[in-house]
């Protein structure tokens, strides 16, 4: 984990001193549920939940010998105690308390990210109604298509978003899930009820079966989901990088008093935010591959699992959580120039009306094959004349007055009918209709 790319509530959630806690938190859930099952007197349960501790600096030396973190743990649990610590891990394996601890660790995150996301949606969804009927050139290809608005291109995002919320809910169903069932699975040492009882306590579900670990499709679960939620999140960041630059202008990144865009060129304010949320986002995808590798275990288990998750899930959440936190920053903070949005639309001569005129000759009796030809020799002589960068009047509409000029269209159009294809307001008419299918 990069200190410089962790918010301090999720990296709280990731660190040793919280992992041996959540360890602990298992270990007095299985003592608390042997008690309830008359396997431990009141008594000895009373005195684990009181007095079972560990020191973090004695886990460590105690593992240079054992070379095994979790009897570490417990061995040093047990010097807290007294005679009482003889059930203290009692019936159950290592990847009991440790995939256990696992499940309480990934909700307390996965919950965090559901709160990033939420954050995100709403930012976006209070920023495309901002923007609900601010005009600007739709892109196909990087090239000018139709008008739309920006509120539109923000509200698309937001409604993607709200897929992700969706999925999110799903996955905290498949990781809320602990395993107190010992050595292979086979709850040969400890009654099924022990499983039941504990995870109630821990306000967890139970597998309907375990081997001796929980089954790693529900990590590669996690994994995928939050990658697709980074491809989603590095879109939107590449858009804004798009529209930022020089030659487009039609958003900013907020730039703050005292910022420098570059060491060497002065005038720079560059998008970087939106190219950080890009690579941190392209670093939550890499983990996916081994994630999704760890769900071929051999046989009832074996360790290959274990050391990519030390990096991956630690990683995978502390990234995602900053990567949201940072994204919805650059969103709510952004910087929207409609003038430029306006003139940018107008730099295309008219151009981007040309199908709203195609569409109308049809309806005039001509093939579609004749007036797509009439539109594009039109479309295609003002190209030319875009290309020459001889257009500097963007309030002189090149594509109409050629249209108006063309003797073959005006057998089939009137000079109002023809002018009546450049409005805007032919565009934007359904924009009411889609957000409210959006966020109503």
């Amino acid at each position: 984990m990069l200190e410089r790319y962790a918010n301090e509530k999720m990296k709280a959630l990731w660190n040793e001193q919280t992992k041996f806690e959540a360890y602990l938190e298992v270990e007095k859930a299985v003592v608390r549920a042997w008690n309830k099952l008359g396997q431990i007197q009141d008594s000895d349960c009373e005195k684990i939940c009181a007095k079972a501790a560990f020191n973090l600096e004695r886990i460590k030396e105690i593992e240079k010998t054992t070379k095994h973190d979790l009897i570490a743990f417990t061995t040093c649990v047990a010097e807290s105690l007294g005679e009482e610590s003889r059930f203290f891990h009692y019936g159950i394996t290592s990847s009991d308390c440790i995939d256990t601890a696992m499940a309480l660790l990934m909700t307390k995150s996965l919950k965090l990210i559901q709160k990033g996301v939420k954050n995100l949606y709403e930012t976006l969804k209070n920023r495309a109604l901002e923007h609900k009927d601010t005009l600007m050139v739709g892109r196909s290809h990087g090239v000018f298509g139709e008008p739309i608005t920006f509120g539109l291109v923000l509200a698309l995002f937001a409604d993607e978003i709200k897929r992700h919320l969706k999925a999110l809910d799903l996955t905290m169903e498949f990781i809320s899930v602990g395993a107190i069932s010992g050595a292979m699975g086979n709850f040969a040492h400890a009654p099924l009820e022990l499983e039941e009882l504990a995870c109630k306590f821990l306000g967890l579900k139970t597998a309907n079966i375990n081997n001796q670990v929980i089954q790693r499709d529900r990590y590669a679960r996690l994994a995928c989901d939050l990658a697709l939620l980074a491809s989603s999140c590095e879109k939107i960041a590449v858009n804004i990088r798009h529209l930022q630059r020089s030659e487009v202008y039609e958003v900013e990144e907020a730039f703050s008093t005292g910022q420098k865009g570059s060491s060497a060129m002065p005038h720079k304010r560059n998008p970087i935010l939106s190219e950080n949320i890009t690579g941190l986002c392209r670093v939550i995808r890499s983990f996916t591959t081994p994630m999704l590798e760890n769900v071929a275990l051999w046989h009832e288990r074996d360790m290959s699992h274990s050391s990519v998750e030390r990096f991956a899930l630690p990683d995978l959440f502390v990234t995602s959580d900053f990567m949201l936190s940072r994204l919805n920053s650059v969103i709510e903070n952004l910087v929207v120039y409609p003038k430029n949005m306006l003139k940018n639309l107008a730099l295309s001569g008219g151009l981007v009306f040309s199908q709203r005129v195609l569409l109308e000759l049809p309806k005039k009796g001509l093939s579609r094959e004749e007036s797509y030809l009439i539109v594009q020799e039109n479309a295609m002589k003002i190209w030319e004349v875009l290309q020459q960068g001889t257009f500097k009047n963007a309030d002189e509409n090149l594509f109409l007055n050629a249209l108006l000029n063309d003797e073959r269209l005006k057998k089939y159009l009137s000079e109002d009918e023809i002018k009546a294809c450049f409005d805007y307001s032919y565009y934007t008419k359904n924009v009411g209709a889609i957000f409210k299918r959006v966020f109503e």
